[in-house]
């Protein structure tokens, strides 16, 4: 992956993270819009990350949205943070070696 695509998933990332947050600026209609927003992140997720990785992400954005009180965690852009800082596998093949045997 190359490195603007790469930034181009965090800005979503904090796109996404922002618009869960939308439920605490708007009282009253949190619960709805928890409804709304817990499926529809979880789909974006797996788009957004593939593999196991990705599934395991999905249920846990899921969850956390569709609970009250807990959507406060920036579950997808902790996901990319995950894959390009601290898990270099999709990341960058950029700091990768390789030996030959």
């Amino acid at each position: 992956m190359n490195r603007r695509n790469k930034y181009q998933k965090l800005a979503l990332s904090l796109l996404f993270d922002a618009i869960g947050y939308i439920s605490y600026i708007i009282p009253g209609i949190a619960e709805a819009i928890d409804i709304v927003w817990a499926p529809l992140s979880a789909y974006l997720m797996t788009k957004m990350y593939k593999g196991d990785k990705g599934k395991i992400a999905a249920v846990v954005v899921f969850i956390e949205e569709a609970m009250p009180w807990i959507d406060a965690v920036p579950t997808f852009t902790l996901m990319w943070f995950y894959t390009y800082v601290t898990n270099k596998e999709e990341g960058s093949n950029d700091n990768k070696k390789t030996i030959d045997v």
